[in-house]
């Protein structure tokens, strides 16, 4: 991950802004450790904190066109860049990088603004016109890089990696939507990315297993595109494990540069945790070079101000999850990694999580999986993107590829309800699919392993830690009276107050709390679903063990002594094997 800082149309264009750019921009260099840039035109400042996944000799940003009168600051990988570099409009041009980002420059030269259409990949960037001043900046489609907008007293425009780098100087400012482009030109945001799914009607094309596998297969296979070494996340959940087992059979023909002989693969978990014996499991069985870590939960807690102001989110999920994944994040950059491959998204695409199975119908569940899908940006994405670049690393996310959102979504979603009936258990669509008896791909048991989300796989008594703490440090009154001093997205809980009051201290302005959603939710649902089922509206967490009648180990009021980690696995096994 790189971090991108740009601003644009300053009143006072003096050494003091391009001293005060300079610092502002070093608050992203977590992102981007390996190099700096600043380019100034005028009143206009594009920075950049790079981190070197591709030509880490002569990439180095911002990048230009021939003359240098393009300018680009950009975070992320445009996947497809030697096909664009190879294209009919593009093939006369002379690059000065192996950058894949550098094409940037080169297809606004040929195709003005309409060009992000081309692009397969992820990524924010900014690009300036100094012909005539004006600039662009974009976001990629479902917003797995991070990117935001700002506005400063003196009318200029702010642009940035992360919020802490314009909230102090933008009287405004917003988390920038994904799939859309701002213009100068032509004033304003518009959207560039128009799926056929985004207008939630129902689709109706047949499933076919063996499109969905060969199309995710791809997208795994280009996410192999690196100069550096590179690892997978391994949960052991089916998501993370289908990754691994793509990515070790597509490893040898891919462009990765090989850390070793084998794939390396990475988890987390308090000791005894389903995701330690799962990821083990599933690592053994895919012969890769595995990386198992532990933390306590007194680490996790001692990490939560330093997860927040990385994260920048009160949401209580989001930070359950982010911190053991910071925590796995700063022990794999010490062993020289700066690339992972990650399986956000899936639960989203495909209706994976527990409270799914309360779906009345396909028309309800394909809307909530739209909405669930658009709203990422502010959850597993963020979480993702911002757990691990707080120490250099990149997280790359095959499920949210462009041409796999397009086939997932156009599945009649009939194939996605949850049918216990007929056997089919959560993301059915997608375990059917990897499911090859002459080639396995995974053992049937991991394959049909039940849903776990991340803050519960990681170790039962995590949450159930986080929650004892923040009952310690914030009093039933603090609580009563919450609605006074947050009037806006009143925390509900003691461990949402507890939370609240850490991001307040370091985002204090108002524009920054309304970046950080808010509503009802049990088990990570949307508030709208919340309403599939009346008893959840009197257990709203999101923890999947609230989804009541579902998990496996779900919250009992009477009966706490049955989530523990060995009984919950006991009960994860018996369920595996009567799937199987």
């Amino acid at each position: 991950m790189c971090g991108i800082l740009a601003v644009l149309g300053c009143v006072d264009n003096s050494q003091a802004t391009r001293s005060r750019i300079i610092k502002l921009s070093r608050r992203l260099r977590h992102r981007g450790p390996d190099w700096s840039g600043l380019h100034c035109y005028e009143d206009c400042y594009l920075a950049h904190e790079r981190l070197a996944i591709i030509d880490p000799i002569s990439g180095d940003q911002p990048l230009y066109n021939e003359d240098k009168t393009v300018v680009v600051t950009v975070n992320g990988e445009i996947y497809n860049h030697k096909a664009l570099r190879e294209s009919e409009s593009l093939k006369s041009h002379k690059y000065h990088t192996g950058s894949d980002c550098e094409v940037l420059a080169h297809l606004y030269e040929e195709h003005g603004e309409e060009f992000i259409n081309m692009l397969d990949g992820m990524f924010a960037f900014v690009l300036l016109d100094t012909k005539d001043k004006s600039y662009i900046a974009v976001r990629d489609a479902i917003g797995v890089i991070p990117l935001y907008i700002g506005w400063g007293l003196d009318g200029s425009v702010w642009f940035a990696s992360e919020m802490k780098a314009l909230s102090d100087d933008c009287e405004q400012f917003m988390a920038f939507p994904p799939g859309h482009i701002y213009s100068s030109k032509q004033g304003g945001l518009r959207r560039w990315y128009n799926p056929p799914w985004f207008s939630e009607l129902v689709p109706s094309t047949p499933y076919d297993p063996l499109v969905l596998r060969d199309t995710f297969e791809k997208a795994v296979i280009k996410r192999l595109m690196t100069d550096v070494p590179f690892g997978v996340l391994l949960s052991g959940g089916l998501d993370s494990s289908l990754v691994a087992s793509v990515a070790i059979r597509h490893l040898e023909k891919s462009d990765a540069r090989q850390w070793g002989s084998k794939l390396h693969t990475f988890c987390i978990g308090l000791k005894g945790s389903p995701d330690l014996k799962a990821g083990k499991e599933v690592a053994d069985y895919l012969g890769t070079r595995h990386h198992e870590l532990h933390f306590t939960v007194q680490e996790g807690i001692d990490a939560i101000e330093e997860v927040i102001y990385h994260v920048e989110t009160y949401d209580v999920t989001t930070i359950r999850a982010s911190t053991p994944m910071f925590l796995m994040s700063r022990k794999i950059k010490s062993l020289g990694v700066k690339m992972v491959l990650s399986g956000e998204g899936s639960d989203e695409i495909f209706g994976g999580y527990l409270y799914f199975h309360k779906a009345p119908n396909k028309k309800e569940l394909h809307e909530e999986t739209c909405r669930k899908i658009k709203a990422l940006y502010q959850y597993d994405c963020l979480r993702a993107n911002k757990s691990t670049s707080a120490w250099g690393v990149e997280a790359r996310v095959p499920f949210l590829d462009k041409a796999f959102l397009d086939v997932a979504m156009s599945i009649d979603p009939e194939w996605k309800m949850i049918r216990p009936d007929m056997g089919r258990i959560e993301k059915w669509v997608l375990r059917n699919a990897f499911d090859d008896e002459k080639n396995p791909y995974l053992p049937k048991h991991i394959l049909y392993r039940q849903k776990e989300q991340f803050s519960d796989g990681v170790g039962y008594s995590w949450i159930d830690g986080l929650k004892d703490h923040a009952n310690k440090h914030v009093s039933d009154a603090m609580l009563t009276n919450a609605n006074f001093v947050f009037p806006d997205n009143t925390p509900l809980t003691k461990e949402a107050y507890y939370y609240r009051a850490i991001f307040e201290k370091f985002f204090p302005k108002s524009a920054a709390r309304a970046t950080v959603p808010g509503g009802p939710s049990v088990a990570c649902s949307t508030a709208k679903a919340v309403e599939w089922d009346a008893a959840w509206s009197q257990n709203l967490d999101p923890s999947g063990r609230a989804a009541l009648g579902v998990h496996v180990a779900a919250y009992e009021e009477d009966k706490a002594e049955d989530t523990r980690p060995e009984k919950v696995q006991k009960l994860a096994e018996k369920t595996a094997e009567a799937i199987v």
